[in-house]
């Protein structure tokens, strides 16, 4: 026999490998990982907030208001009489017509749609009554201020939205240059305004709603448009102000005014 057949069984002493002890998990772990999620949750909301649901909101606001603009001239174009010929059209003097002044709207009613070429062809929101905002600025709507003249009256017609979220229809309001149309379409026609300046003032300035605005006493002969919004973005310190005047009214029997189309493309 050989050493090795002669030589004394030895155990395997040796341990087989421990796997990973298991982690405790502490209280104060867990703690942290319900501030991540909910931390990640939140980026996520402010992110729905002030982009993603913006595009989603404005795009919606936009094919609404478009579809109210559809509405009234498909109505105008089944009750209006039947077209001039060329030649009486021609001959037809071109005449400045007296705006047509709508009764004050309800509260949250909708009453108008703006549209701005300045900030795109596709911007066009809708104007409804009050100035709330679980009732009209939160729904994706422009404002009117009751208290102030309707579109095309004298004296100062008064809107107010958001300039950030609830699809933001005045977050461009910065951008406007002097002379920029702003078109304003109720079912009769259309008001058109020219931009004239802007203003930044402290958020209980209410002399901007004046009838002659941040002109208190003074008796308006005049036909005026103010846009309010918040200024900073994203931010309640100031208000940004758009002051406009009125140039003309379009009735719908004449077609849409040309300010509509200006400068695009």
């Amino acid at each position: 026999m050989t050493d090795v057949e002669n030589a004394p069984l030895r155990r395997d002493r040796t341990r087989p490998p421990a796997g990973r002890p298991r982690r405790r998990t502490s209280v104060l772990g867990v703690i942290g990982e319900l501030f991540i999620t909910v931390g990640l949750i939140a980026l996520l909301y402010v992110a729905w907030q002030m982009w993603i649901g913006d595009l989603i909101y404005g795009a919606e606001a936009s094919a609404e208001a478009q579809s109210l603009s559809e509405q009234w001239q498909q109505d105008y174009e089944q009750s209006a009489p039947a077209s001039p010929s060329p030649s009486e059209t021609a001959e037809a003097p071109v005449t400045t017509v007296d705006p047509i002044v709508l009764p004050t709207a309800a509260d949250a009613e909708t009453f108008a749609t703006m549209y701005v070429p300045r900030f795109g062809s596709d911007y066009a929101y809708e104007v409804a009554g009050g100035v709330t905002r679980e009732r009209t600025l939160d729904t994706v709507r422009i404002g009117h201020y009751s208290d102030t003249p309707m579109p095309g009256a004298v004296g100062n017609v008064s809107l107010a939205a958001h300039r950030t979220t609830y699809g933001k229809p005045f977050n461009q309001i910065a951008d406007l240059h002097v002379g920029d149309a702003i078109v304003i379409e109720v079912e009769e026609g259309w008001y058109t305004y020219r931009f004239r300046t802007l203003e930044y003032v402290t958020p209980d300035s209410s002399d901007v709603l004046l009838p002659v605005p941040q002109q208190e006493g003074v008796e308006a002969n005049g036909r005026y448009l103010t846009m309010t919004s918040c200024s900073p973005m994203y931010n309640l310190t100031e208000r940004i102000i758009a002051y406009s005047v009125f140039e003309s009214f379009t009735p719908r029997s004449a077609g849409e005014p040309a300010a509509l189309t200006e400068g695009l493309s």
